[in-house]
């Protein structure tokens, strides 16, 4: 009986160990964004010129909207922050919410008529219940990102009813892809052996890239209207210097980005075979039409012309050509492979389990799965996060250099621009906050790279 209570208060002091480190990091890691985020805002509130790289091209009145616009988006994020990373993380962690709710899987689950001896069936269940209640708890931002702060400055598109629509086919396309994945992974596990996370990141890997090919032709039009790019100059530019680089160009479609948002974007999808390239009608000259009399004066003359769309589109072609998409599948997929060994080793300490609220010798798989991925690797997370953030901006780099070496650095300076001040971007960021948030560096830091660039080869 001693031994048996000095093991039960060895596992008690091991969960609150546990527990208390836990939050310790994530107050610690919370606090390091705040601060960055008040380094950023503090630039906000005290910049007042235009750089002198921008005076040329940048009105006084765009740079003091796109001032305010950041200002109000970096005060959101400390307000999300100190609410919902801070306190209602540390309140759910505290108070073992993750716990009640796998009980309450349980009941429902039995209530129902599932077996609730079934650790597969439970675990769909909790899946639902956690994401119907993470979906109620995120809709108060949504609504406030959307309707008040994206209004407020020209960018939101949408209707209530667009929203609604919007978020009700998230939910359910979230659940129809998730439920059988989690599903798929509790019983991997359950039957793997000792090697079972070998097969875990064959199937999870194997998954992701069946993702990407599926989603651009199935989901994405679940969400957007695309339509094939019109027959024209633009079109017939794309495809030659799609051509003149061997890039297997399948076709070239424009998305109707402009009922969800002002902002502007351009990608290509598909990994194997023919590809695809996609426009947001935001980023063409007058969303691309013939025929400007369906806009609104606030919508014409945005949008770059079709040498500043090809100079785009050569800097994406060069993350392809360059071999940026590859390389970043091959490190997703040893981060996989890494995390899901860490996992083997991990999920059957009893403390992690105890640590956010279960009784002795209850652990759940999938439990024991989200607590060592999000919170016993997050220090590992945030230090590979930072890296690949770092890569990122030299991928862009090169990504700019291949479009230099094409012929575009001039115009994709120009693009480069335009799209910042159709955005609202601000050109002037704290160098620490950029360099933790940033995977791309910022407008001037590009643009001076270009020029360098000119001047080397001159």
């Amino acid at each position: 009986i001693v031994r048996k209570n000095c093991t039960m208060l060895e596992g008690l002091q091991a969960s609150e160990l546990t527990l208390y480190s836990i939050l310790i990091f994530l107050f610690l890691e919370n606090l390091v964004n705040l601060y960055l985020t008040r380094r950023q805002i503090f630039v906000y509130e005290t910049s007042k010129d235009i750089p002198a790289e921008l005076r040329d091209v940048m009105k006084k009145e765009t740079f003091e909207k796109a001032r305010l616009y950041g200002l109000d988006k970096a005060n959101y994020e400390v307000f999300k922050l100190l609410v919902c990373d801070i306190a209602i993380s540390s309140i759910e962690l505290y108070t073992g919410f993750v716990a009640m709710v796998w009980m309450r899987a349980m009941e429902v689950t039995a209530r129902v008529g599932l077996d609730n001896g079934s650790e597969i069936q439970v675990s769909i269940v909790f899946l639902l219940l956690i994401n119907v209640i993470g979906t109620f708890k995120d809709m108060p931002f949504k609504i406030y990102s959307t309707f008040v702060l994206e209004e407020k400055h020209g960018f939101n598109k949408q209707t209530p009813a667009f929203f609604i629509k919007d978020q009700i086919k998230s939910f359910l396309v979230g659940q129809m892809l998730s439920i059988p994945i989690v599903a798929a992974i509790v019983y991997i596990v359950q039957i793997g052996g000792n090697y079972f996370f070998i097969w875990l990141w064959a199937f999870v890997g194997v998954v992701s890239l069946v993702l990407m090919m599926v989603y651009p032709v199935y989901i994405a039009p679940l969400f957007d209207k695309f339509r094939a790019l019109e027959d024209g100059e633009l079109k017939s530019s794309i495809e030659q210097l799609a051509a003149s680089l061997k890039f297997p160009l399948g076709k070239l479609f424009v998305v109707e980005g402009s009922k969800r948002s002002a902002h502007s974007n351009a990608y290509f999808t598909g990994l194997f075979g023919a590809k695809r390239i996609v426009l947001f009608d935001t980023l063409l000259l007058n969303k691309g039409l013939p025929d400007d009399s369906t806009l609104t004066d606030d919508e014409k003359g945005k949008g770059c012309e079709n040498k500043e769309v090809l100079a785009v589109l050569a800097h994406e072609l060069g993350h392809w050509k360059l071999g940026h998409i590859r390389k970043n599948i091959i490190i997703m997929q040893v981060q996989m492979f890494l995390i899901f060994m860490a996992f083997s080793q991990l999920f059957k300490y009893s403390p992690l389990y105890q640590a956010v609220g279960f009784p002795p010798n209850v652990q759940p798989i999938l439990i024991g799965f989200l607590v060592i991925v999000m919170y016993v690797l997050a220090p590992y997370n945030t230090v590979i996060s930072f890296a690949m953030t770092i890569l990122s901006r030299r991928f862009e780099y090169q990504a700019d250099e291949f479009a230099n070496g094409l012929g575009y650095s001039k115009e994709l300076g120009k693009a480069l621009v335009k799209l910042h001040i159709d955005n609202l971007g601000f050109p002037i960021y704290d160098w620490m906050y950029s360099a933790w948030n940033h995977s791309h560096p910022t407008l001037l830091q590009r643009l001076e790279r270009l020029k360098s660039l000119q001047k080397k080869e001159k």
